[in-house]
């Protein structure tokens, strides 16, 4: 059997450094002589860890003959880390440290170079042995790494895991790598294997494509080859050529406003999420771009693609507000009433129509202002805020509950908006007038 060590090559090239983490198991959370001989480390970690790659969090893929479950049991009992047994049949387990996540799962075929032939692309085939230090090799994926390339292993690897075909372009993104013309010829072949794929699986890919500038390049690729159709019906090349407007909407107001960056980049009460982590603001914004124009055919893909109902709505607001924009030519609004009751309307999926706004052209400055506006949580346009309660107003005004409260609170927000009322008192005199003509 066939195995090439690379760790002679490995000495003389300088492009691709053996340093880092992932190479130096002392940095790793456990003791590595808990993990018994013939254990491999392969998989994007290895690839990473020869491109450089730093990250975080540190994910590390094990691979050995026998007694992967066992073996990830020992470690996280030993540590008290997390244990999960990931699939049972197949023997593959993870363990949880506080800065890493560790696998372990039992080599596919009689051989190490077996299981390294069953992987998707030669750059993910290369195995690490941590005892010794030896780096193998036998799908020459070091050379496709030094040549930026990622090219599949074997065409009936593709066919026994349809995702592969998808995974191919989020990967070239992800790294930069430009696909092997066989491999993407072989993956538009093939293209129509993706329906049989789980949405969730799907949606995970689509997920980092939608969340990048890098992606959002590779994903008119996708469109051209044929992945879109079962998912995405309706993207066009319109749509897709608004995906990467909204990319320079980001790189423009975030130019403008820093502050921006975390809170487009991030979701609902999580304003710090990470791009490209699965839901963001710039997601449900390019999404828009690439649904149907039909609100009630676009909430079918989206659930289709198994979007959460917050994502869902998102999308939906974004693509309503686009589609009226687009008919009437309608600007943005300016005065402070129209801008209170649009922030009302849009809610927090504000940020995401932002982005929508200036990739259809509307006015940066003004875009700029509402941001500014969104940014601070006391202000009465973005944030409104009665400065009186309903139960003030009945106490003071002696007043019975009812439509009339509603009613009362909201000019008094509108007030407040508009810079007419500012203290309690001034909003105690402002809503006796109102009261003496409702």
């Amino acid at each position: 059997m066939y195995l090439e060590t690379l760790t002679t090559d490995l000495a003389l090239q300088t492009s691709l450094p053996r340093t880092g983490p992932i190479f130096d198991p002392q940095q790793w959370p456990f003791d590595v002589n808990l993990l018994p001989p013939a254990t491999y480390l392969v998989g994007g970690s290895v690839r990473d860890g020869l491109l450089g790659r730093q990250a975080d969090h540190l994910d590390l893929d094990f691979v050995m003959a026998t007694h992967s479950v066992e073996t990830a049991r020992a470690i996280a009992a030993h540590y008290k880390a997390g244990f999960v047994l990931l699939d049972e049949e197949r023997h593959i387990a993870r363990v949880v440290f506080d800065n890493a996540t560790a696998d372990f799962a039992q080599q596919v075929g009689d051989s190490l170079e077996e299981d390294l032939w069953r992987r998707d692309f030669t750059v993910n085939a290369i195995a690490y042995e941590p005892h010794t230090g030896e780096l193998f090799d036998p799908l020459k994926g070091y050379s496709d790494l030094k040549d930026q390339t990622l090219r599949m292993i074997a065409v009936a690897n593709l066919k026994d895991d349809p995702l592969r075909l998808l995974r191919a372009y989020r990967q070239s993104a992800q790294l930069g790598f430009a696909l092997d013309p066989e491999t993407q010829r072989h993956i538009r072949r093939l293209a129509p294997l993706l329906k049989n794929i789980a949405p969730e699986r799907v949606h995970a890919e689509l997920a980092y494509l939608l969340s990048g500038k890098q992606g959002s390049s590779m994903l008119t690729q996708v469109w051209r080859d044929g992945l879109l159709q079962e998912w995405l019906p309706d993207a066009t090349q319109t749509g897709l050529k608004r995906v990467h407007d909204i990319d320079h909407a980001i790189s423009v107001l975030t130019s403008r406003c820093p502050e921006f960056i975390p809170i487009v980049s991030g979701w609902v009460n999580d304003q710090h999420q990470a791009a490209g982590a699965g839901r963001s603001w710039i997601k449900a914004a390019k999404l828009a771009c690439l649904v149907s124009a039909h609100a009630n055919v676009a909430e079918h893909q989206l659930w289709q693609l198994k979007c959460s109902r917050a994502e869902v709505q998102a999308v939906l607001t974004v693509l309503n507000w686009m589609a009226q924009v687009l008919e009437s030519d309608r600007p943005l609004p300016t005065s402070q009433q129209e801008q209170f009751f649009f922030f009302r309307t849009v809610g927090p999926t504000f940020p995401a129509l932002a982005l929508a706004a200036v990739a259809v052209g509307q006015s940066v400055d003004t875009v700029v202002s509402l941001i500014q506006y969104f940014l601070d949580p006391v202000n009465p346009i973005s944030h409104p805020n009665p400065i009186l309660t309903g139960h003030d107003l009945t106490q003071i005004l002696n007043l019975k509950p009812g439509p009339i409260i509603g009613q009362l609170l909201e000019k008094l927000c509108i007030a407040h908006a508009e810079g007419m009322i500012s203290t309690p008192q001034e909003a105690l005199e402002y809503v006796k007038t109102l009261e003496l003509n409702l």
